[in-house]
């Protein structure tokens, strides 16, 4: 890829972000979790991982402001019309919308081919340890969501089995699942490395919601009086 076509989809990508836990940064970790990656590969079409990379997360926006849509259906079009608008061949810009179609997990619709696999491991490296928490924080507040759910009896759920959207409740769905999700042996790896940091947090601030509420329950009740 040349320098020029480079900074084409470059200055693309940076027009489209509007998301801070989904920001240009995030962008520039995917693209290069996925060269790491592709050192481990043979035959990576590179023109077409760096351009899926860069352009992965451009229908973020239509997302945000109508939660129906899906960022990487809507992505991936976008992708298409640009490059194709940009006089890159039809074949190309397809093998492109097809990495960025797929790179949202749906058992529907796997990556298939070897450049889609890798933007795939690339984005949710990212959603791994430290950096994955850090960013599901951001997101959380920018959507208003909270860190935790009560139980009916008024203690801190630790979001194993809530339906009400939260932090903890994104960790047991989501983040606590990702490890056994990728589909390369590096990505796996280097997730693994990831992974304790994540736990320890999650179980750190559970323990620390959780026994302020205990003990602050505890403690009002024995000032309460009924008259």
């Amino acid at each position: 890829m040349t320098r020029e076509t480079y900074s084409l989809l470059e200055n693309y990508m940076l027009s489209c972000m509007d998301d801070s836990a989904h920001d240009k940064e995030h962008v520039y970790r995917v693209l290069y979790h996925a060269l790491e990656i592709a050192k481990t590969q043979e035959d990576v079409d590179y023109d077409v991982l760096i351009a899926s990379c860069l352009l992965h997360d451009v229908g973020r926006k239509e997302q945000f402001e109508n939660p129906a849509l899906c960022h990487a259906a809507v992505g991936s079009e976008k992708a298409f019309a640009f490059l194709t608008a940009h006089g890159f061949a039809a074949e190309y810009a397809g093998r492109v919308r097809h990495c960025i179609q797929t790179h949202r997990y749906r058992e529907n619709n796997p990556p298939v081919s070897l450049e889609a696999k890798i933007l795939f491991d690339a984005d949710k490296l990212d959603v791994s340890g430290a950096m994955g928490i850090a960013r599901t924080l951001i997101y959380k507040g920018i959507i208003s969501e909270p860190l935790y759910s009560l139980l009916p009896d008024g203690t801190v759920s630790d979001g194993e089995t809530d339906a009400a959207p939260s932090f903890f409740q994104e960790y047991k769905y989501k983040l606590e699942h990702i490890y056994d999700r990728f589909y390369t042996e590096k990505a796996a790896s280097l997730a693994e490395e990831r992974r304790q940091a994540a736990v320890d947090f999650y179980k750190s601030l559970y323990r620390e919601a959780a026994s302020s509420y205990q003990a602050g329950q505890d403690t009002l009740a024995g000032l309460l009086t009924d008259s």
